[in-house]
């Protein structure tokens, strides 16, 4: 004899509701994010521009969560260390990176392999500031006191040209301006940006491409001269210098900073922190602390700043492959 086993109407509703509790509790979760401190971390030391840009926007997005936002530093290996810790993390929303150019950008091409996959393994969330270079010659020298100057002098003393670079990124941006340029400089590392326009000052290095805001001191100081920067606009901090496209060269590349998460948030927590972002930079404090820095506040979309990365990775590696740097 057969036995059938009768279940109450409101026993089935009771197994339906239990077996979508995930589904209903991620929801929740993601409508109450956040509900505990979030964490940016920065691959770089305390104190250099990276690191105050993100305690500038971890200080507003406080204010607008209302929720505690710490700033951590994992230095070490051209941001490798920090970028690989985030993309590691658990993809909840409460671990994010400041990252720059160099460990998403300019790391693919300088390093063999990585830790990380840049566009694999983060998740990109909005630019925070972007930066042009700009490029300094001596003062003294009046043979390169214009860009087409420069170029006379490196085709005409080819043994005598070269540039400082303080980092891989500079080395890079450089090596495209010899492409677009059809000129001749060989390389001499220094260890910071201030070294690098020392050389410059002095007569060791023929020219340098750097960040902005060592720049304007080095060019006040009067021992260098700024010739052109690297942006589609003139810079901001340094109105009277014009881009290189108004002089004829095919160079429109920026320096930036931005906000990731990793690979596997849930996108309405992107989306929120996108928001968060955005807010923070038009509040007016925060562009004034920002532009304090030489760098210019902006925001995005995760798609428009996803859709940067795509370009920049395989046209750095382009002309590091073109210009014989060998990877890591």
């Amino acid at each position: 004899m057969k036995h059938s086993i009768f279940f109450p109407r409101r026993f089935g509703a009771l197994v339906l509701a239990l077996a979508c509790t995930g589904g209903v509790g991620a929801a929740q979760a993601q409508e109450g994010y956040p509900s505990h401190p979030i964490t940016i971390v920065v691959g770089y030391s305390a104190g250099g521009a990276n690191d105050i840009l993100a305690r500038i926007l971890a200080s507003k997005m406080s204010d607008i969560l209302k929720q505690s936002v710490i700033v951590e530093n994992k230095p070490g290996i051209s941001s490798i260390v920090g970028a690989t810790y985030v993309a590691r993390a658990k993809p909840d929303g409460y671990t994010l990176l400041m990252g720059a150019s160099g460990p998403i950008s300019f790391n693919p091409a300088l390093y063999k392999s990585l830790p990380y996959s840049p566009d694999k393994d983060l998740a990109p969330i909005s630019q925070v500031g972007i930066f042009p270079l700009v490029l300094l010659t001596q003062a003294a020298n009046k043979q390169t006191a214009t860009l087409e100057g420069l170029k006379a002098y490196s085709k005409a003393h080819p043994d005598k040209s070269n540039y400082s670079a303080s980092s891989a990124s500079f080395q890079l941006m450089t090596e495209l301006f010899k492409k677009q340029t059809g000129t001749q400089f060989v390389h001499i590392p220094y260890k910071g940006s201030m070294n690098s326009i020392n050389a410059v000052g002095t007569g060791d290095a023929t020219m340098t491409l750097v960040d902005i805001g060592p720049a304007t001191v080095g060019v006040k100081g009067g021992r260098v001269r700024a010739l052109a920067v690297t942006s589609a606009r003139r810079a901001p901090y340094l109105p009277d210098v014009p881009t290189m496209k108004e002089l004829g060269i095919d160079m429109d590349v920026q320096l930036w900073s931005g906000l990731f998460a990793p690979a596997g948030t849930p996108p309405a927590v992107i989306q929120k922190l996108a928001r968060t972002v955005h807010d923070a930079i038009q509040a007016p404090d925060v562009r004034k602390r920002i532009a304090a820095l030489s760098i210019t506040p902006t925001s995005d979309t995760p798609a428009e700043f996803a859709a940067l990365i795509a370009k920049e990775i395989p046209m750095w590696k382009r002309v590091a492959r073109e210009a014989g740097v060998k990877p890591n």
